[in-house]
């Protein structure tokens, strides 16, 4: 009887050791090796679309066709611009709860202009200048590679690669392992700061001694024959900017030549190659950290920033534009081909986005009879202050005017015995007869009206109670305050909300849709993928449709 008793609970012992093994199996093939989060920096929607033709099968096509791709995905917030992007994509929320209002911002309790990334208790490592003095501190809320760090027990690595510095701090979190972005100047290295680590490690070391980025100061021309670049404008016109020694905007770029007038190793960023280098050093980062190569899920945020910087010199109609995203599509197959073989065809998952888009050139719309132009500031600021002195008897009462808002001294409202409401309405009503102000809204307003459509809705969401300012304006639609080359960011309107938002690899269904899809649910829908906590001021909601 003893003995049949023992075999029995060997039997069942066995089929319970047999079942959690099972379990085990279960959870390791429900979770992605890795998540690669990719943010194309000044990103329109129709990217996609309008350049199609001229892409490959592996890049774009390849998430498109085999992943699935949310058609009408926008910003939810106002403003468009990149370090609140990406800080929105990753935390789940918006500027209203994180924090990150702009890329710079008046800082109402040090009174003067603070940096989304600056930090100055931390020590650049890599470079002997301030440029590595950065950390995401000033970002208030987790992001969803925090959320996996802490749920795995800090064994899931995160880590943040681009040229700019906020575009791989702010995604990596608060305890990632590492973020790292370009130093160009005289040296073309990836840095970082004392926030992560004390020395660069071996891998980014033979990274930067392989001397990659001079390998990219080279000339570029259109990858194709520039005769069949059909879907943007011609080559040269009056609303592009050009380097510093050339003068036209028009191919080829001879960067070598070029360099010395234009930064150094910095002229790479304006060009497609600053995104072939940053995508080198994140297949870098995947060999040198092993990512993906045990059951426990790691992070890697990749943020291709030279489409901004294009974006910004050239114009969205540009041929400079056209040829970046075709040249970008090639090293998105490439950095796909090397997970496939490193992590596994099936065992990664990857999401692609933007942190904002952008509008066309206002002279170009101008010239084919788009209202649009551009906004006389320096006027509006001019007799804003006058406003005050006439009504209030002190100009001083405004202490900035930055990204569209205007701030307040308080204590000197309060020492006039005047009443801040009062003050706020009398300003929104001034700014509301100036040419080109379309909206103005008060901070009262803000923090006591909830809105659920239209510029409201993005005014309120991007407004933070402590740190935005007491007066809060829009331009009309089409008008920018800035050069007349170029493009620019940061309304609420379509041309700058309206971003791609393609979901791939394991986990995720193929297909597509219309329906509206927001910043904010990237976060949350990761996270239902990897059954971990949401970030703690997630506003937005898991996709329910791209998830198998």
């Amino acid at each position: 009887m003893k003995t049949i008793l023992k075999l029995a609970i060997v039997f069942v012992f066995a089929l319970c050791c047999r079942a959690q093994e099972n379990i085990t199996v279960i959870n390791e093939k429900s979770n992605p090796k890795l998540i690669v989060g990719i943010v194309v920096d000044q990103m329109r929607y129709d990217y996609l679309t309008r350049f199609y033709d001229k892409y490959g099968d592996g890049g774009f096509k390849r998430l498109m066709n085999e992943g699935f791709n949310c058609k009408n995905n926008h910003f939810n917030y106002v403003p468009t611009s990149t370090g609140p992007g990406h800080a929105s994509v990753y935390t789940g929320t918006t500027p209203k709860y994180h924090g990150v209002i702009g890329n710079d911002w008046y800082d109402k309790e040090l009174k003067t202009m603070v940096y989304c990334a600056g930090d100055d208790s931390v020590q650049s490592v890599g470079a002997e200048t301030s440029d590595g003095q950065m950390s995401p501190h000033r970002m208030k809320t987790t992001t969803f590679g925090d959320e996996n760090r802490l749920f795995t027990q800090m064994q899931g690595k995160t880590i943040g690669i681009s040229i700019k510095d906020r575009g791989a701090i702010l995604p990596a979190g608060h305890t990632a392992n590492a973020a790292y972005w370009f130093y160009g100047k005289d040296k073309g290295h990836f840095i970082t700061s004392s926030f992560y680590m004390d020395n660069l490690p071996e891998w980014v070391v033979d990274f930067n001694n392989s001397n990659t980025a001079k390998f990219y100061l080279r000339t570029w021309d259109t990858f194709y024959d520039i005769e069949t670049y059909t879907e943007s404008g011609d080559d040269k016109n009056t609303f592009e900017g050009t380097f510093n020694g050339k003068e036209t905007a028009t191919f080829p770029y001879d960067l070598n030549a070029l360099k010395d007038k234009n930064g150094g190793f910095d002229i790479i960023k304006t060009t497609p190659y600053g995104n072939s280098v940053v995508a080198d050093f994140a297949i870098a980062a995947i060999k040198g950290e092993s990512l993906g190569k045990d059951s426990v899920t790691d992070v890697l945020a990749v943020s291709f920033s030279s489409t901004d910087y294009v974006g910004h010199q050239f114009g969205v109609n540009s041929k400079e534009v056209e040829d970046t995203y075709i040249r970008l599509d090639k090293d998105l197959e490439r950095l796909l081909k090397e997970l496939d073989l490193l992590v596994g065809s099936g065992e990664y998952t990857v999401f692609l986005t933007a942190d904002h888009a952008a509008i066309d050139v206002p002279a170009y719309l101008q010239s084919v009879h788009v209202p649009a132009g551009y906004v006389n500031s320096r006027m509006h600021y001019q007799k804003i202050r006058e406003f005050m002195t006439n009504e209030f008897g002190d100009e001083a009462l405004i202490e900035s005017i930055s990204n569209n808002q205007l701030f307040l001294d308080r204590e000197k409202i309060k020492a006039l015995d005047l009443d801040l409401d009062d003050v706020q309405e009398a300003i929104v009503n001034e700014l509301i007869t100036y040419p080109n102000i379309y909206k103005a809204y008060t901070a009262t307003i803000m923090s006591t009206t909830s809105y659920t459509e239209g510029i409201e809705y993005l005014l309120e969401k991007g407004f933070n109670q402590k740190r935005s300012g007491d007066v809060l304006y829009v331009y009309d639609p089409s008008y920018i305050s800035y050069g007349r080359t170029g493009s620019t960011h940061g309304s609420g309107f379509n041309y700058d909300t309206h971003a791609p938002l393609l979901f791939f690899g394991k986990g995720i269904k193929q297909g597509e849709t219309f329906k509206r899809t927001e910043i904010t649910d990237i976060a949350p829908t990761m996270s239902a993928l990897l059954g971990i906590s949401f970030p703690n001021a997630a506003i937005g909601n898991p996709l329910e449709f791209v998830l198998e």
